[in-house]
């Protein structure tokens, strides 16, 4: 599967924290009956390696690292089944060991000097992070404009009230959220309606 195909699976990529590894099969059970079945768990917390793999057995997930840094993370990632990679930035180094790797790759970009790095490397699939902080919509229309080849998903300080028109502008393919994927141990009905709700966000 490629990264288009994976960006293109659900308008919502849910962004987890874990900190229990005993949340992390319920919480995906529950976005996933809920239509969110891209789950990208952040390597933030000590538990985040033990939580993939956790994930990746429940049916219909396709689970993948985020917050990857660094060639190191990345192996340890790939070691415990990541189906994806998603990183805040974009270095060289990460950028050819994913490739290297094969497996599908969303590096952050915030400038079109992040973007010409990536397609420098081939990429043409980025993270717009962080999405607010770095601008908003409006830079990332501007950023867009000349780089038409490219597609997006926009991450960090997007909630359901503003999805919507991220999701309208037509190189965003999906925005990362945190806000379907409560930290904690997780009501699984809260989460499905939640994450159904999300799923109908796209216009």
């Amino acid at each position: 599967m490629t990264i288009d195909e994976i960006m293109r699976k659900a308008p919502v990529i849910p962004v987890i924290v874990i900190d229990d590894v005993a949340h992390a099969q319920p919480l995906a059970r529950a976005l996933v009956a809920g239509g969110l079945n891209v789950l990208e768990v952040t390597l933030r917390t000590p538990a985040a390696l033990e939580a993939i793999r956790e994930m990746r057995q429940v049916e219909g997930a396709i689970v993948g690292a985020g917050t990857v840094t660094n060639q190191r993370e990345l192996s340890d990632a790939l070691e415990a089944g990541s189906g994806f990679i998603v990183s805040p930035g974009l270095t060289e180094a990460l950028g050819k060991a994913a490739i290297r790797a094969e497996v599908p790759f969303l590096p952050g970009i915030a400038n079109a000097g992040d973007i010409m790095r990536g397609l420098d490397l081939g990429l043409d699939r980025f993270k717009f992070f962080p999405a607010v902080a770095a601008g908003g919509l409006p830079a990332l229309k501007a950023l867009a404009a000349p780089f038409g080849q490219c597609r997006f998903c926009p991450t960090g300080g997007i909630g359901p009230e503003s999805a919507a028109e991220w999701l309208a502008f037509d190189p965003v393919l999906c925005v990362g959220g945190s806000w379907v994927a409560p930290k904690g141990a997780p009501d699984e009905a809260t989460v499905e309606r939640i994450a159904r709700e999300a799923r109908t966000l796209r216009p």
